[in-house]
């Protein structure tokens, strides 16, 4: 099995070319986020100096991981659908990334919480 999908620009017809932008525009915002995640887990295990930093940082660096590592899979699965005039496929991302954002937000507080005492 492939993990990297093929180009999905070598199939289908070309999409009105709005479509096309907006599904990268939508990527790229997958990527920044992925480098902002990036930069706060770096940033918590080397520059913070409490117990429990670097769970911090290193939650971080893994929802950053999972973002990256599906920003791509993502865009070309839009853009195959695109083309091929089909229905946009469903993703549980959005969802994965709240959950993983509540959840390093959780970790944060109970570690600034314990660290006040």
């Amino acid at each position: 099995m492939n993990v990297i999908p093929r180009d999905p620009r070598t199939v289908g017809r070309e999409p009105d070319y709005r479509f096309t932008l907006a599904n990268e525009r939508t990527f790229l915002a997958w990527v920044r986020t992925s480098l902002a995640l990036t930069a706060a887990g770096l940033g918590s295990i080397g520059l913070l100096d409490f117990a429990g930093s670097d769970l911090l940082g290193y939650s971080l660096l893994t929802l950053s991981v999972a973002t990256a590592a599906t920003s791509y899979s993502r865009w070309a699965a839009n853009e195959r659908a695109m083309r091929l005039g089909q229905s946009l496929p469903a993703s549980r991302r959005p969802q994965l990334m709240a959950t993983g954002t509540m959840t390093v937000a959780l970790i944060a507080t109970v570690l600034l919480i314990v660290n006040e005492r």
